[in-house]
């Protein structure tokens, strides 16, 4: 309807839709609509295809009133859409709405246009009646109460009804028609300053958009500049480079240019423009114009012969209005739509067909993106805000805008001391550069990525293979020798991406990204791989470090805490932010940490020249801006600024840090602990002072402090003597923490996040064309990583637990369309999706990490935070669920690794049948499957005073030891018997003794003629495991009951046809009671007596 009438903005009311987001409705319109209930209520705007662009901003205020704020050519326009109370609404709502429409009218400045389209409930009358200077004549029927507050609401915003102000028959006046009932309530208003700018404004009849109401419309010209578009810079093909018949063809294209020569030149410059040119012409450049959002990508030919016929048939009709011509013109046009209808299923058909396979997975992720994309209010910024708030619209003054925030940004140095002393530089000889660097460098780079200035990304060198690889080493020794790279590498592309809070035309609400050349990145992590090897890192240092993650860190904090609140002690905790940490790096004290580190200073010179003369531009929604310097900071983006920020604060916080856990850090983000608020506090101005003296600015606002175990009267924190802002929670690294250790809050954010990541590809997952395997998969990828995040720290309940488990069956059974009321079960969810219970996944993270813990060394972190012992006593009662008393290392080890076993076991069953099967639910004992798992229990009578671990708490526990308890296992009775004999010759060569009367061994799940273990020719003893005992007897006794039960039913019949005789034999007369019993046989045998003669009847009397 809205592309036949040619309406671009659409206000709808009553979409009863609950929710709120935007979404395509088809033919390239945009609806954004908000509501709360899907029975009443809810409104929402309908934008054509070349407004959605345009939007800035998306105001849902309630479930009756929202606007849209959208910049045509400069212009700034306001579209509310609103929903009257009717007439028998209390009088409170009706004043609710009118408020909430007052703030929206307010909250919009008096310069931009506004268009309100509502269903106001009211009649505001016709004919004048002293309200001239805000409605027309040209009303309907006489004015009511609600119509009156129109007009009051008009007179007070200085609005102007637009539909009376036309001259049109009832009927194109006449909004709501029902039964007898023809009347007027519906209205656009506009400022009475803008009204010349509406021309037209009638009511459409004969569209059946409602059962009720018809649609108004009106048409409003706006005056704009015309603006020049931007150009839009054509790229290369090169992800063309994925099929290797192209790769085949750029390698041949690219001998041929260089003369038939494999070497490529020593030149950059030359290889380079060799490079760029051949892949122009071998794989192609892009159009340079904007994608369309038009689904015409499954047009084929006949398609658009069809199309073509029928415009030409059109034209023909049009020049001769005959019947004959009219006719013709009609059979094109059903057989187009035929056509288009059978085109676009076939190409639907392929394209999920091509999701369920393997080379669709790419494809796939990238439909849940762009769906996702759809569904956002705001795609791209146009228009932002300068200094003082006013909007820029001009595509000059935005770029302009850009160009000063970042150009600011990233040339601004906090003031700091001036260094007196000097350090020794390290001049040593440097190694060239080998062919195995460039290797292992090229390895690391990912594949896909956006290009940068020089338009040469990583998968060509990949594809040049040795070549490339030989030339690269040649390159990076010449620029390791003369120490300066290629000028084109210093050139760089920052692209703003929204940090997805704060108001979206704010220059300070984005983080500048750098787009920098790919071989550059390369050379980087060469420099980076050899500047790990000379430097060691303080152990404090958990981001960016080898063997260091987010959870170790974590993990030690959780640990901190719940054993101070174990032990009823204080612990305060600071959590120190820095203020544009990577941007306000001074250049100069990075060069003094590097040469302090003992960094040659030949690498010294190097990372100088990357930095040196550096220039970037902004490439903003309307183009890119000027270009301009860089000084100060490093570079975001780049693959060697995390190691270098990581030496810089090695250095600062020499002085200051204390040993982990009292201090982490991990990148910028710092925690400092202590069991007093005073010494937390001396030590946060320690680091503020050592920090800020050298240019590091710690940020007083985001600086925040917590207490665990706080007493009353215990204060706060002051830094430069005001209060750090005090929490009883803290997102640290993406994981919450709580001040009184517990881990509900961190719950509900992991649910909170699963929602948010199943959001994200809900274009995906409730699509009911894609097989449930395939979302299933995307499912794990996506969802149930945001859920599992740092959950191995965490000590759950059953209670949440099962919280956890109810936000995945509800995300599952929305993926699949299932709801309560079809009564299917949870497990037949699981096992159509493939997804196993998420308790399990937990149970399974945990011991993966206690596993990864254990094996490490006794300075570690996590194994020193479990070791250790603080005084004081617990609080009466029950103990307090925490992770250390959940962690199999805790307490008594050996029903630690007992459980550990266990779980093991029931995990590998598990997982070789298929997480999620609907009959591995259905089992009660999960080992009662088809899985063999033979085990070793070996008992040694010296004890193992000195025995380590051997194995690997991965996917499944092999050996374990406990003092000198060891348990071995294996898949195959084979295997079993092979480890016994290499654990028995490696203990009794060292004068340790296998007892073989004790040894036993024992089979899960054992099949016939599966045999026994030997050890030294003799056979183990084989012991039934203890639930299969237990079922045995458990067998035994139903079957003793079974037979009792039986017995006791055969006695009860026996004396039941007992009775029943002697019932019978009284009623019969004393000469009946006399004769004996009579039995009768019937017996049918057919044929003994002849084919024509009857059966005979044998009667036998006894």
């Amino acid at each position: 309807m809205m592309e036949r009438r040619k309406v671009d903005i659409l206000g709808v009311q009553e979409t009863r839709w609950k929710g709120s987001k935007a979404r395509s409705i088809g033919a390239g319109f945009k609806l954004f609509y908000y509501g709360v209930d899907s029975k009443r209520n809810g409104v929402g705007v309908v934008l054509k295809e070349e407004f959605v662009r345009n939007v800035l901003e998306v105001k849902r205020v309630s479930d009756r009133v929202m606007s849209l704020k959208l910049e045509i050519e400069g212009v700034m326009l306001n579209v509310v859409s609103g929903y009257a109370p009717q007439v028998g609404c209390e009088l409170e709502e009706k004043e609710r709405f009118w408020s909430e429409l007052d703030e929206v009218m307010e909250s919009i400045p008096t310069g931009e246009r506004v268009v309100i389209g509502a269903d106001f409930n009211g009649h505001v009358g016709k004919g004048n009646r002293g309200d001239e200077e805000v409605m027309g004549k040209f009303g309907v029927k006489e004015r009511n109460l609600e119509g009156q507050m129109v007009v009051d609401f008009a007179k007070r915003m200085d609005m102007a009804v637009v539909n009376t102000y036309f001259q049109k028959r009832e009927e194109h006046r006449v909004t709501y028609k029902s039964g007898g009932r023809r009347t007027q309530v519906d209205y656009i208003l506009c400022r009475r300053g803008n009204l010349k700018e509406i021309s037209d404004c009638k009511v459409v009849v004969g569209e059946s958009v409602a059962r009720q109401h018809r649609m108004v419309v009106c048409r409003m010209t706006l005056m704009v500049c015309k603006t020049k578009r931007s150009k839009i810079e054509k790229k290369t093909k090169w992800w063309k480079l994925k099929k290797e018949e192209c790769c085949e063809e750029f390698r041949q294209k690219l001998r041929q240019a260089l003369g038939g020569q494999v070497v490529l030149p020593d030149d950059w410059e030359t290889t380079a423009e060799v490079i760029r040119e051949t892949g122009r012409k071998v794989l192609g450049v892009s159009s340079g114009r904007r994608k369309e959002d038009k689904e015409t990508w499954w047009w084929n030919e006949e398609v658009q012969d069809s199309i073509q016929r029928k415009r030409l048939a059109k034209k023909k009709w049009d020049m001769d209005r005959t019947e004959e011509n009219r006719q013709e013109y009609k059979e094109l046009q059903r057989r187009v739509k035929r056509e288009v209808s059978k085109a676009k299923q076939k190409a639907y058909d392929e394209l999920y067909t091509r999701l369920d396979t393997r080379e669709g997975e790419k494809d796939l992720y990238r439909l849940a993106r762009e769906r996702d994309r759809d569904e956002k209010d705001v795609q791209q910024v146009r228009v932002i805000k300068d200094r003082d708030g006013r909007v820029l619209t001009s595509e000059e003054s935005v770029q302009r805008r850009w160009k000063e925030y970042f150009e600011e940004l990233m040339n601004e140095e906090n003031e700091r001391e001036k260094r007196v002393e000097g350090v020794n530089s390290v001049e040593q000889k440097v190694d060239k550069i080998r062919k195995d660097e460039v290797r292992k460098a090229l390895k690391r780079m990912k594949s896909g990525k956006a290009v940068g200035p020089d338009d040469i990304p990583v998968e060509v060198w990949k594809c040049l293979g040795e070549a490339a690889v030989e030339f690269l080493a040649n390159l990076f020794n010449r620029v390791l020798e003369s120490e300066r790279m290629p000028e084109e590498w210093r050139r760089s592309v920052l692209v703003p991406i929204f940090k997805n809070k704060g108001d979206v035309q704010s220059c300070s609400n984005y983080r500048g990204i750098k787009l920098m050349s790919h071989t550059m990145k390369l050379w980087e992590r060469v420099v980076e791989a050899r500047l790990r090897k000379v430097v060691d890192i303080c152990e404090q240092q958990y981001g960016f470090m080898p063997r260091k993650s987010t959870t170790d860190a974590i993990f030690a904090l959780r640990i901190l805490m719940e054993k101070y609140r174990d032990g009823q002690r204080e612990l305060h905790c600071v959590f120190v932010d820095l203020e544009k940490a990577y941007d306000r790096v001074p250049r100069e004290e990075l060069w003094y940490c590097m040469r302090k580190s003992e960094v040659a200073e030949k690498y010294v010179r190097v990372v100088q020249d990357m930095y040196e003369r550096s220039r970037t531009v902004v490439r903003c929604a309307v183009g890119q801006t000027e270009e301009f310097k860089v000084e100060a900071g490093l570079h975001q983006g780049s693959a060697l600024s995390p190691f270098l920020f990581a030496i810089v604060m090695d250095q600062l916080s020499e002085e200051v840090r204390q040993e982990s856990p009292w201090t982490m850090m991990f990148a910028d983000d710092i925690v400092i602990c202590s069991e007093s608020r005073e010494q937390v506090e001396e030590n946060l101005e320690r680091w503020r002072f050592a920090l800020e003296r050298r240019g590091m600015k710690v940020s007083g606002s985001k600086t925040e402090y917590m207490c665990v175990n706080e007493r009353e009267g215990s204060g706060t924190v002051r830094l430069q003597g005001e209060e750090v802002k005090k929490v009883q929670e803290f997102k640290y690294l993406g994981s919450t923490v709580q001040s009184n250790g517990e881990c509900g809050k961190e719950v509900k954010k992991r649910v909170q996040a699963g929602w948010n990541g199943w959001r994200k590809v809900w274009g995906v997952l409730c699509d009911q064309k894609i097989s449930a395997r395939i979302k299933g998969k995307v499912y794990r990828t996506v969802v149930r990583a945001a859920m599992l995040y740092g959950l191995e720290t965490v000590s759950l309940r059953k209670r949440q637990e099962s919280e956890l488990e109810v936000a995945e069956l509800k995300m599952l059974r929305f993926s699949l369309g299932v709801t309560r009321l079809d009564r299917i079960r949870n497990e037949y969810i699981r096992g159509t999706a493939h997804v196993g219970h998420l308790g399990d996944k937990v149970r399974e993270a945990r011991l993966r990490w206690f596993g990864h813990v254990q094996r490490r060394d006794s300075e570690y972190i996590g194994r020193r935070m479990l070791d250790m012992e603080l005084p004081g006593r617990r609080q009466r009662g029950r103990p307090k669920r925490s992770t250390a008393s959940l962690n199999p290392a805790s307490g008594s080890l050996f029903h630690g690794v007992q459980a550990c076993a266990r779980t093991a076991m029931e995990v590998q069953v598990r997982a070789q049948h298929g997480v999620g099967a609907t009959g591995r639910d259905r089992i009660t004992n999960h080992l009662e499957t088809q899985q063999d798992f033979q085990s070793v229990p070996v008992y040694s009578e010296v004890l193992l005073s000195m025995s380590k671990d051997p194995g690997s708490w991965v996917e499944n526990i092999r050996q374990t030891t406990c003092s000198d308890d060891i348990v071995i296992c294996s898949e195959s009775r084979e295997q079993v018997e092979e480890n016994l004999e290499r654990w028995r010759f490696a203990l009794e060569r060292r004068g340790m003794k296998v007892s073989r009367s004790k040894t036993e061994y024992m089979c899960v799940n054992e099949r016939e003629g599966s045999g026994t273990v030997r050890l030294q020719g003799e056979e183990v003893k084989k012991e039934k495991r203890r639930e299969e005992k237990r079922r045995e007897e458990k067998r035994r006794e139903e079957k003793r009951r079974e037979e009792k039960r039986r017995e006791e039913k055969r006695r009860e019949e026996k004396r039941r046809e007992e009775k029943r005789r002697e019932e019978k034999r009284r009623e019969m007369s004393p000469r009946q009671q006399k004769c004996e019993e009579v039995v009768l046989w019937l017996c049918i045998v057919p044929d003994v007596m002849g084919p024509h003669d009857d059966p005979g009847v044998v009667n036998v009397l006894e």
